[in-house]
């Protein structure tokens, strides 16, 4: 999955906690947040308050659906509450699909 179709697809899944992402689709709309929010950034510090929760959603989707592709439960992305946990998660999503 390319850059745009994985953003399209997040985007146009904004709340859909359940299926599946492949790990291209995950890490590019990973990418797409992390520019959204540095160019927000530049514009001021709402503008990119803002751009962050608006696609606080999607991520946590995408995540869940991602951990839903290596056979774990959307739930385990709690574990960023944790300091250690989001390690955890990384090492998740970079795993190969379960199939």
């Amino acid at each position: 999955m390319d850059f745009v179709s994985a953003v399209k697809s997040c985007l146009g899944q904004y709340a859909t906690f359940s299926g599946r992402a492949v790990r291209s689709e995950f890490w590019w709309f990973f990418l797409f947040q992390i520019i959204v929010v540095v160019v927000a950034s530049f514009v001021g510090d709402l503008v990119a308050n803002l751009a962050s929760l608006a696609l606080l959603l999607p991520a946590l989707a995408v995540g869940a659906r991602r951990l839903h592709d290596i056979g774990r439960s959307g739930w385990w992305q709690l574990l960023t509450l944790t300091g250690i946990g989001f390690l955890v998660l990384i090492y998740w999503w970079v795993q190969p699909s379960g199939e």
